[in-house]
């Protein structure tokens, strides 16, 4: 795991540029430095030394030294990869498995990309056909950017590196910020800094006689399947794959650790996995419902695990917020993204790598609102103009009144009603809020494609795709690396695993929601090296208390703070905003989420154009 950067372009004083760019993403690699620079094109390189710590510096060339390497990641097959390559008269002068990139790049070019197994984000120069190829993995769980800046292509692991490259001018993009409002994650492919963009997962870029081309090589479209197969074949089949994902996802030449809440997720590869450290955080005291230490204390137990846990306070979590969202590059309105930092920077005092459960519910149909098409379906077959007319009535009501929004909901089509797991701002809402509204596109007009493609299938399988293609890579995974990574750790993700995921987008709906659960068939797995009360216990997410604290002096007088401020007043309507915080003070109507996502943005904006220098590398 390390961060990588670069440009491509006629440039004068390539190595300083090169040189800022590595230092701000130092904390991805404080191991070692490696620079490339020729007429053409810098590379640049951070390690964190976790495979063949003598001799796996970067940049890594071939054996004629005519291509040339940065790579972020760990690919899993890399030693299988190595036997095939070698029996081709390839010749290895390490044990790398960053070398296997470049050697897999000399077998099969572009097309490499579908023989690798693992996380990754990589640039290759290829000197003679003067031409760059950048990937990014199957599901993104690392990140790659670029941007295209007077002529030069700059990319970099953070966006904090393209920053650096002189001539690129900061800018807030407004359509990210309205899109943001409703994902509570930066949605588009162009990021907040207008001109950046993300490499979407499952895409790699090349550049050639000035030619930028983007390709998508991998698309986690599910195609669920009703088989003559047995339910206890199933369950084998999953453990027999995620047994083997997490015994690849062990290979390092340094201690691995776990994270590890009070879900069956994390709970499952801690039992799995070949460590024998765990790391838990949590708000309040035991008895708190914002703290699972106590569960994951018992359950290290059981696993004959050590378990380190730490107890958040409210001051640390509010302080802390600055230094989350510079190392975040965009704003995220996902409070449990400061959980994670935490728990990351409790794991790197021990060790250098660990694990966790990201892509579990995505992948075998674990979020409670996967079910929500089930409930609704007692009302689905009414004529939808009766079911508008239902909801218009039910709209009139006091919010409190029960059976109100199950009227509304029910009047909705799945692609009306589902935007993914975060749905803040209505775009309605956004744009009452907004001081600029722009034109952008409302959300399900945003997602009009990813539905197309899902079509023919069930409107879980529906919410499926739509949380593997956004919600997956702009919340869930971008928090989890840019957090593991401000404190220099590796973090893998062995439910996120191609051959995981093979077996995963065959499952039929009725095996994943059954029994009035979520997650059915690899609950069943689980159960095998679980308590029963893990291996059944219920979905919570990452619980912060932040309705409470906001509503509590010190978080309303933060909050406030920044709602009354010069910032807020450029983008929003300030009476507006003040207006959803005095309610929720109040009691009137909990909007902790709404407000959580302004202030995020005003915390980033703040950092990144307003004080621009800090001290947060």
């Amino acid at each position: 795991m390390c961060g990588i950067c670069g440009f491509v372009g006629n440039v004068t004083d390539k190595e300083t540029i090169l040189g800022n760019m590595m230092d701000v993403i130092k904390h991805r690699g404080p191991d070692s430095e490696g620079k490339f620079c020729t007429d053409e094109a810098a590379l640049g390189f951070r390690r964190l030394s976790i495979i063949d710590l003598e001799s796996g510096s970067q940049p890594m060339f071939n054996e004629t030294g005519d291509l040339a390497l940065v790579f972020n990641g760990e690919i899993y097959n890399c030693l299988e990869l190595r036997e095939r390559f070698q029996k081709r008269g390839h010749v290895f002068a390490n044990r790398s498995d960053s070398e296997v990139l470049l050697h897999g790049y000399e077998e099969y070019g572009e097309k490499l990309v579908n023989e690798l197994r693992g996380m990754f984000g990589f640039a290759i120069w290829d000197a003679p056909n003067k031409k760059l190829f950048m990937a990014r993995d199957f599901f993104g769980i690392k990140p790659v950017y670029y941007a295209m800046i007077e002529g030069s292509l700059v990319f970099g692991s953070e966006i904090k590196s393209i920053l650096e490259f002189p001539g690129f001018k900061r800018e807030v993009n407004e359509e990210a910020l309205e899109q943001y409002l409703s994902f509570q994650y930066s949605a588009m492919a162009e990021t907040f800094f207008k001109g950046i963009y993300k490499l979407l997962p499952g895409h790699y870029l090349t550049l050639q006689d000035g030619r930028l081309e983007i390709t998508q090589y991998f698309d986690p479209t599910l195609a669920p399947q009703k088989t003559n197969e047995t339910e206890e074949e199933l369950i084998q089949k999953i453990d027999n794959v995620m047994s083997e994902s997490v015994e690849k996802h062990m290979l390092a030449d340094v201690e691995v650790g776990a994270f590890l809440s009070s879900g069956v997720d994390s709970s499952f590869i801690a039992a799995k996995y070949s460590g024998n450290k765990t790391f838990t955080v949590g708000f309040f005291d035991e008895n708190s419902p914002y703290n699972e230490t106590q569960f994951a204390k018992k359950l290290s137990k059981h696993l004959h695990l050590e378990n380190h846990s730490k107890i958040i306070s409210e001051q640390e979590y509010w302080d802390a917020i600055p230094k989350i969202m510079y190392h975040m590059d965009e704003p995220l309105g996902d409070a449990a993204a400061i959980a994670l930092y935490f728990v990351a920077q409790e794991a790197a005092k021990h060790v250098k790598v660990v694990t966790s459960g990201e892509g579990a519910d995505e992948f075998f149909g674990g979020y409670t609102i996967y079910r929500e098409p089930l409930a609704l379906k007692y009302v689905q077959w009414i004529p939808k103009p009766v079911r508008r007319a239902f909801a218009s009535v039910a709209m009139k009501l006091p919010e409190h009144m029960k059976g109100r929004s199950y009227l509304i909901r029910g009047s909705k089509s799945v692609q009306e009603r589902f935007i993914g797991n975060a749905n803040i701002f209505t775009a309605k809402e956004r744009k009452s809020i907004l001081k600029q509204p722009t034109k952008v596109m409302t959300p399900q007009e945003f997602l009009d494609k990813n539905y197309k493609k899902m079509a023919k299938y069930d409107d879980t399988t529906k919410m499926q795709y739509i949380d593997l293609t956004n919600w997956l890579p702009g919340d869930i995974l971008l928090k989890a690396d840019k957090m593991s990574m401000a404190h220099s750790l590796e973090l893998r993700v062995p439910f996120l695993d191609k051959e995981v995921f093979d077996v995963a987008r065959k499952i039929n709906t009725e095996e994943k929601l059954k029994d009035h659960t979520t997650k059915y068939a690899f609950r069943k797995v689980a159960e095998k090296y679980l308590p029963k009360q893990t291996s059944e216990k219920k979905k919570l997410g990452f619980p912060v208390p932040i309705r409470v604290w906001l509503k509590q002096d010190s978080g309303y007088g933060r909050t406030k703070a920044m709602f009354t401020g010069e910032s807020a007043g450029k983008f929003f309507n300030q009476k507006q905003i003040m207006q959803l915080l005095d309610d929720h003070k109040a009691g009137i109507r909990d909007n902790s989420r709404k407000i959580w996502v302004i202030y995020t943005f005003l915390i980033w904006y703040q950092v990144f154009f307003v004080e621009k220098e800090h001290n947060f590398a």
